[in-house]
């Protein structure tokens, strides 16, 4: 009995030191310093493949060589680079679009930006010359086999370009095949234009209503009339279609009515699994303009903290570098985005959580320090990680995201982007119990915001990964403070120039975040668990493929 009772107060004792939360000192002053420098006019906005990225990649490395990490990237004669080459393709239009629409005999011209706001191609072509082009509206753009759901019903849709809601069929009534609010991928942009490509479209045009995308027209303007990247791809005409744009909405509903449809009524009916394709009668589009595409390299940073025991085990967080670089003027002028607390802020934040680890004793397993590229260019850096790792993604124990610092002071609760289902994220709540926080689920599940940060690249490969954000209940001001100041960089900020540093900023929120999360990292590091995909989660499968490689 006496050893029963000895064991079970060491046990105690143990579980109350993991328990104890620590204090790694994180200082907001060299947080705000590294926003402000990388997000100031010189960096011009830290677009990839341009003077931006190589003063950025300069900054983070000097940075984490000052903290003490040693170089993770590609393998070199001599040992590691600090940086991971990422091939990519960009494609940009050259030149003036042009765009007319007819409507019954009668034309009209389009702005890029305004009206329409049309992607730089990505199938390698270098021009874009298209006539007179039917067009059909094809609902939501689902096929999805699994769900009995499929928006075609076999319509053929080549030499013609559709148009097509954004979100999930189950976006407004919040019940139905999809999950209710919570966007699936197939109301994802990405998936509507992967679509395109496999239904042999001209092209999708996105439909845009604010409350499904989740953010207004100009971030929509900003995200897709400068560069786009890709991916080196065999066949990129596989996964793009020629035209991948976003439409206004007033201008479908105008379009509808011309083409004697409702244009309401036809979005209630694309909610249901009955709905077939429509063809808007009387209704063309044409569009000529100039394609440059070249073939470039960015780069992930990367940084590493080897472990004592078990180095080939890793916990990896990461942060995208990359912002929009320099775009179309917004009402002042300003053509620089400077991306400030998207994600100037999350590399200030991996740089000083680095510092905090450094500073500590080694942990048992490898910490792994990693600003991505191109993640505003749809997660290149990362997929390009998680499809091309440094180090086995099967001895990878997880992949902690930061996209966005808390800016506004400290927060009682924590949140994450979604909800994916996975024991990692068990793991968070509890270290923010420690830490006197409060867990609250995805405000804004109808986002998507699962799919749209870097742990998304690491989920699809199996690793357990999460994308860690501050809660909205602020101690200054509650949630209706925190709500009102998510909604206004939403609406004033997200992917605009006025994304920009604000000395005034309260960041002893973030560093409160940081200290949590290093607190995470490093009971992760120091244990043998392995986090998991719980059971239903779409990740599992993949993951479970190699658990005999993890003891």
């Amino acid at each position: 009995m006496k050893k029963l009772l000895l064991s079970a107060a060491i046990c105690a004792l143990a579980t109350a030191a993991m328990a104890a939360p620590t204090d790694p000192k994180i200082d907001p002053a060299r947080l705000s310093e590294h926003i402000k420098v990388l997000a100031s006019d010189a960096f011009e906005g830290r677009g990839p493949a341009t003077p931006g990225e190589v003063k950025s990649v300069a900054y983070i490395t000097k940075e984490f060589k000052a903290v003490g990490l040693q170089p993770g990237g590609d393998k070199t004669k001599t040992g590691r680079a600090w940086t991971q080459n990422v091939p990519l393709a960009e494609f940009n239009i050259k030149g003036p679009v042009a765009f007319t629409v007819k409507t019954g005999g009668a034309s009209q011209s389009w702005k890029q930006g305004v009206e329409i706001a049309i992607r730089a191609p990505q199938t390698g072509v270098d021009h874009i010359d298209l006539k007179d082009v039917p067009v059909v509206f094809v609902g939501y753009g689902v096929k999805a086999p699994e769900r009995k759901w499929d928006d075609f019903k076999g319509v053929d849709l080549h030499g013609k370009l559709a148009l097509v809601l954004v979100n999930d069929p189950d976006y407004e009534t919040g019940v139905g095949d999809f999950g209710g609010k919570a966007m699936t991928y197939y109301g994802r942009w990405t998936y509507k234009y992967e679509e395109a490509a496999r239904q042999g479209a001209v092209g999708f045009i996105v439909i845009h209503e604010t409350g499904p995308a989740s953010y207004g027209w100009n971030t929509v303007k900003n995200s897709n009339t400068n560069s786009v990247f890709d991916i080196i791809r065999k066949d990129p005409a596989k996964v793009h279609a020629p035209i991948e744009a976003w439409i206004q909405r007033d201008q479908t509903v105008d379009l509808f009515k011309k083409a004697g449809l409702d244009f309401e009524a036809l979005k209630k009916e694309a909610q249901t699994r009955d709905f077939k394709p429509v063809t808007l009668k009387g209704v063309t589009m044409s569009t000529a303009f100039a394609v440059e595409a070249k073939h470039v390299i960015s780069h992930n940073v990367v940084g590493v903290l080897p472990g004592t025991k078990h180095p080939n085990e890793r916990i990896i967080y990461t942060a995208h570098w990359d912002h929009l670089g320099v775009g179309l003027p917004d009402a002042r002028g300003d053509r620089i985005y400077n991306g400030a607390v998207d994600n100037a802020s999350g590399v200030s934040s991996l740089i000083e959580m680095a510092r905090a680890f450094a500073k500590a004793p080694r942990t048992e397993r490898t910490v792994q320090f990693m600003a991505v590229t191109a993640e505003e260019k749809g997660l290149l850096g990362s997929e390009y990680y998680a499809t091309n790792p440094l180090y086995p993604l099967a001895t990878t124990v997880a992949n902690i995201n930061t996209d966005g610092g808390q800016v506004n002071g400290p927060a009682k609760d924590i949140s994450v982007s979604g909800d994916g289902g996975l024991t990692l994220q068990d793991d968070l709540i509890r270290v923010g119990k420690e830490h006197g926080r409060y867990f609250t689920p995805d405000a804004r599940p109808e986002a998507g915001s699962f799919f749209r940060s870097d742990h998304f690249s690491f989920a699809k490969q199996g690793v357990p990964a999460l994308s860690f954000h501050s809660g909205q209940d602020l101690v200054k001001g509650g949630v209706a403070a925190g709500k009102a100041a998510g909604e206004a960089y939403v609406r004033d900020k997200y992917h605009q120039p006025a994304d920009e540093f604000d000395p005034n900023w309260d960041l002893t929120g973030m560093s409160q975040d940081l200290a949590l999360l290093y607190d995470l990292g490093t009971q992760l590091a120091n244990s043998r668990e392995w986090p998991e995909w719980k059971p239903g989660s779409e990740f599992k499968a993949a993951r479970d493929k190699t658990a005999t490689l993890r003891k």
